[in-house]
């Protein structure tokens, strides 16, 4: 039996329907047809499955779009993750899909919406492009940690990246520091 910590949401074609809505409405401006692009590649490739919680509704796990794609909640302290057993399992997810435990250590989703001092607001695009093709933080600082897939994403076009990022920018800003990175512990 898995505990709660373990579901992996998956993600409907009506889900993304849902989601491609409800976040055009959290933006705080009419969206460019850049925007509206970064839009359809951030609801289709996946953003919200980490960077927006997720809270139990009537139907089991669903987006809070209350808080969409301010990365893990502030509010939420993690106990230390189990220790996982040697063999197939490597990773724990919580039920809100936004903090990650593995060999790796422990990564919480960032926060990708326009605040300042929280999310990604004072990014250049250059930076947001180089940190997706380099897998490094602002693309220059520390690896962006797992299951952030960047690997696959790097592959994505720098005019779709900065329309993803344009769209970004758009979204109304939500202030919620996400916890730091933590390495794993030492043996």
């Amino acid at each position: 039996m898995l505990s709660k910590s373990l579901w992996v949401p998956v993600m409907s074609g009506a889900m993304l329907a849902t989601l491609a809505s409800l976040s055009h409405a959290q933006s705080t401006k009419p969206l460019s047809p850049e925007a509206k692009r970064g839009e359809q590649l951030v609801a289709t490739h996946g953003c919200h499955d980490c960077h927006t919680p997720m809270k139990l509704g009537p139907n089991g796990p669903e987006p809070d779009m209350s808080r969409g794609l301010s990365g893990h909640p502030q509010s939420l302290v993690m106990p230390p993750p189990p220790k996982l057993p040697d063999g197939p399992w490597v990773w724990i997810g919580s039920g809100t899909n936004t903090a990650f435990a593995g060999p790796w250590g422990v990564s919480y989703s960032t926060n990708l919406t326009s605040d300042a001092e929280t999310g990604i607001g004072k990014w250049k695009a250059q930076e947001f492009v180089a940190a997706i093709k380099t897998g490094k933080h602002l693309g220059v600082s520390r690896p962006i940690m797992p299951p952030m897939p960047w690997q696959a994403y790097r592959h994505l076009s720098e005019k779709d990246l900065k329309a993803i990022f344009a769209y970004l920018q758009s979204t109304a800003p939500i202030k919620n520091p996400v916890p730091q990175y933590q390495p794993p512990a030492k043996p």
